[in-house]
């Protein structure tokens, strides 16, 4: 059954979308849910790392993650050029971790100096202490898509950050905050 209502239909340019245009595609799709992670490589012998809520598992065989990143910005050449990063997923108590990493002009020096973390065997990036899972990755592709670099890679090292319990959750962003699921 087809069902029709052009006052919910908005249809736009993609070669040249209008700001308002942009400002609803950005309204309805922070209707989804998404986790929170860290996202981290050290290039040139510098620690790299940002909060991301684009990251997607590609393949369970082998197993394959894809990041979305920002290509204007610091962690997106740092990841594209290294070749390598690692993913830390967090918990609905990293709130702070997050807000810290998703702040814009965080310094570079002394970046993970507020953070807790540990490097990671395989590749020696930043692991963030806490984390529900960690992923280590070294990259098989990046394709540009838009305003982003979508960087594709085969995990090389994984692990946990906590042991379970029941009250254990993830952070997630919905709706423009970092919000926890409930009991």
């Amino acid at each position: 059954m087809e069902i029709s209502d052009p006052l919910d239909s908005v249809r736009i340019s993609p070669q040249a979308p209008s700001q308002s245009d942009i400002d609803e595609y950005r309204r309805l799709s922070a209707e989804q849910a998404a986790g929170v992670g860290i996202v981290s490589t050290v290039w040139r012998g510098r620690d790299y790392a940002a909060t991301v809520s684009a990251y997607l598992s590609v393949s369970y065989d082998p197993p394959t993650l894809l990041v979305s990143l920002y290509e204007g910005s610091r962690i997106a050449q740092a990841v594209a050029s290294s070749g390598q990063w690692a993913l830390t997923l967090l918990t609905a108590d990293q709130q702070r971790e997050a807000n810290w990493l998703a702040s814009p002009g965080t310094p570079l020096e002394g970046l993970l100096s507020q953070v807790p973390f540990r490097r990671g065997p395989a590749t020696g990036n930043a692991v963030i202490e806490g984390g529900l899972a960690y992923f280590e990755v070294a990259t098989t592709a990046v394709h540009e898509a838009a305003t982003h670099l979508l960087v594709v890679g085969n995990v090389v090292g994984m692990g946990s950050g906590v042991p379970w319990h029941p009250g254990l959750g993830p952070l997630l962003h919905y709706a423009g905050d970092y919000r926890k699921i409930k009991p």
